[in-house]
């Protein structure tokens, strides 16, 4: 499916979704985070897309609000997508989990759980997966103190 086709298909299942592709490498649609499960579940079933393997789950922090960044693929195809949570607060970020989609997103999940501070909603097992348990603080932040580095933003 080309990228028009698939911008029309998942504007008709998300109005609201923000689809771009021009001068990027790939189709990209931005989601609030409680748009992300149900276009995450049409993106993996539905016959026309099938995007059936998650190869990249990021956190990325903005001085404003943060997101989750979901690279897809359909392995038959070889077609590739990109879909973005945008998460309109860093306080006591959240997103819904997919893990239950792409088993693959537990533990990408928990890394960004563990340096970023991101809640995955409904994930089965949400705790640290690199630091110490009783580590403080989320260092891929922009606000985290680092004293040993002193990088400040």
């Amino acid at each position: 499916m080309d990228n028009e086709k698939l911008k029309s298909l998942i504007e008709s299942w998300e109005p609201e979704a923000e689809v771009s592709f021009e001068g990027l490498q790939f189709l990209t649609v931005v989601v609030s985070p409680d748009k992300l499960h149900p276009l995450a579940e049409k993106l993996r079933n539905d016959a026309q897309t099938n995007f059936n393997f998650l190869t990249c789950l990021s956190g990325v922090d903005y001085k404003e609000h943060m997101e989750v960044v979901y690279h897809l693929r359909c392995q038959e195809t070889f077609e590739e997508m990109v879909v973005k949570a945008k998460i309109p607060t860093r306080v006591k970020p959240e997103v819904p989990t997919v893990c239950d989609i792409w088993w693959a997103a537990e533990w990408h999940e928990r890394e960004a759980y563990d340096l970023f501070g991101i809640v995955f909603l409904n994930h089965p097992d949400l705790r640290r997966i690199l630091l110490d348990d009783d580590w403080e603080g989320y260092p891929l932040r922009k606000d985290y103190d680092d004293p040993v580095n002193v990088v400040r933003y």
